[in-house]
């Protein structure tokens, strides 16, 4: 029986950077649509992805999984690494392209408008739910799909998203600047 290959920890990460990133641009369209009651351009990439979902959920897979059994640790610590990671993007998006694509100005509790004490809470919360349930879940979902997929098609993709991703990044950086 010949084994097949499959992709390294790096290149599913990658998978769920994107997976994750859309998911979020399409949470946030969602509420804005809700909100507003019209749709709205979300994210700083053309593209629909929110990077910062992105890096959140590899975040959260690459260091805070281990706390999978520990909910009241994976809590604070995601409250905690999530308020400072909220605040740094923030804080350089606004440095880099003197735009903000969130303002808690108005929550109780914020810091210069870039956290705050109810999205610290949130943040916290959705790690537990994100850690024990949604990741599972893709995880399942996602390695029964690659296997019906051949190696060298799923490493055309990966390559392929990411050169799109790159681009967009690119050109948003340029329309920004």
């Amino acid at each position: 029986m010949k084994k097949h290959k499959k992709l390294s920890k790096i290149q599913y990460l990658v998978l769920y950077f994107c997976l994750y990133a859309f998911i979020g641009w399409l949470l946030e369209t969602a509420y804005s649509f809700v909100v507003l009651g019209h749709f709205t351009k979300r994210g700083f990439l053309y593209g629909p992805l929110c990077p910062i979902y992105g890096w959140g959920a590899v975040i959260l897979i690459s260091f805070l999984g281990k706390y999978k059994k520990d909910s009241l640790k994976l809590f604070f610590y995601s409250a905690i690494i999530f308020s400072v990671f909220e605040y740094v993007a923030g804080f350089a998006l606004d440095a880099l392209f003197s735009e903000r694509w969130w303002d808690y100005t108005n929550d109780f509790m914020n810091l210069n408008g870039r956290i705050s004490i109810f999205y610290s809470f949130v943040w916290g919360i959705i790690a537990i739910l994100f850690i024990n349930h949604i990741q599972p879940f893709f995880e399942m979902k996602l390695k029964k799909m690659l296997r019906k997929i051949p190696y060298v098609m799923q490493l055309t993709l990966l390559r392929l998203l990411t050169s799109v991703i790159l681009v967009d990044t690119v050109l948003s950086c340029i329309r920004y600047l």
